[in-house]
C-alpha cells in the first residue's frame, strides 16, 4: 500500500547506484526491495522475526533485483544490530529511511515514544555520512485518511479500560494515534536532524474484498494491542463494521489515505 510512498522519497532522492541504505523498521522488505531494483546496496533492521524471514525470501530469490555481489543484509533489532555494524564498517549510509510512522505506534505515554524513536534515528544518523539523508514518513491529516477511522477501533479497543481484569498499575498496552501536523519535525529535532524539505503522497489501501482487508490489517501489527485487550474475534468484527462504508458495489473496500513525508540532512 505504500509503494507510491517509496517510490516518490526515492525518485527525489536519486536513489541508485551509488547509495548506500539502511532501513529501520524494514518489515518485510518491500521498501528495500525496490532500492536494491535501482541498484543500492541496502541494509535493514526490524523488531520482528517473521518479517525479517519474509524480507529474506525477498531478498535472496533467485529472481531477486540489485547487485548480487551485495547481497542485502538484515537483522533484528534496530541500528546496534550486527548486520548494522558490519555494513557501517565497510562505508557510511548515504540514506537512512524510517518509513514506518514512528510518532503512531507506541506504549506509554507519547513523550517517551518520541524519545525512544530520537535515540533510534540519532543511532542511525552516527553511520551516515555527512550530509546524507535520513527520511521519516507519517499519516497526513486524518480528514484525507480514510483509513484512520478504522485504525482508531484498534486504539479504542486497546484502552486498558477495554480490558476485563487490567490491572492499573501495569502499563498500557500499545496504541496507535495519528501523527500531529508538527510530529515529523519534533522528531527530527529531538535526534540532532536538519529538516531539508518535504512531500505528501496519496497511498490508497485496496482490498479485493472484506475478508482480505480483515487480514490485510490485521498483518500490519496495528491491531495487536487490540487483540489483547480484548479478543480476536471481537477485533475481527469491529474491523469490519468499521469497513462497510468503504465498501463497493462489486464487494471490494477502498480507502484513499495521504502520507506525509520529512527528509533531513546529518
Amino acid at each position: 500500500m505504500l509503494v507510491p510512498l517509496y517510490e516518490a522519497v526515492y525518485e527525489r532522492l536519486d536513489v541508485g547506484a551509488g547509495t548506500r541504505l539502511l532501513g529501520l523498521g524494514c518489515g518485510s522488505g518491500l521498501a528495500l526491495l525496490i532500492a536494491a531494483a535501482r541498484g543500492a546496496a541496502v541494509c535493514g533492521v526490524d523488531t520482528d522475526e517473521r518479517r525479517l524471514d519474509l524480507a529474506r525470501e525477498r531478498l535472496t530469490a533467485a529472481d531477486a533485483p540489485g547487485d548480487r555481489a551485495r547481497p542485502a543484509r538484515l537483522g533484528l533489532g534496530g541500528p546496534e544490530s550486527p548486520c548494522v555494524r558490519e555494513a557501517a564498517a565497510d562505508a557510511a549510509f548515504t540514506v537512512v529511511t524510517a518509513f514506518e510512522p514512528l510518532c503512531a505506534l507506541g506504549a506509554g505515554s507519547p513523550g517517551a515514544t518520541v524519545s525512544a524513536a530520537a535515540s533510534t534515528l540519532a543511532a542511525a544518523a552516527a553511520d551516515t555520512e555527512r550530509g546524507g539523508a535520513v527520511v521519516l514518513a507519517g499519516w497526513g491529516p486524518p480528514e484525507r485518511c480514510a483509513t484512520s477511522g478504522v485504525l482508531r477501533v484498534g486504539a479504542r479497543l486497546a484502552d486498558p479500560m477495554c480490558a476485563p481484569g487490567y490491572r492499573r498499575e501495569a502499563p498500557p498496552p500499545a496504541r496507535w494515534e495519528l501523527c500531529g501536523r508538527d510530529d515529523l519535525e519534533e522528531l527530527a529535532a529531538r535526534a540532532g536532524l536538519r529538516p531539508d524539505g518535504s512531500g505528501r503522497v496519496a497511498c490508497p489501501f485496496g482490498y479485493a474484498d472484506m475478508d482480505s482487508a480483515v487480514r490485510g490489517l490485521l498483518s500490519t501489527g496495528l491491531f495487536d494491542a487490540a487483540e489483547r485487550a480484548t479478543d480476536p474475534t471481537q477485533v475481527r468484527k469491529e474491523i469490519t463494521e468499521a469497513l462497510h462504508p468503504h465498501e463497493r458495489a462489486d464487494g471490494a473496500v477502498w480507502m484513499p489515505n495521504v502520507f506525509r513525508y520529512l527528509i533531513c540532512r546529518v
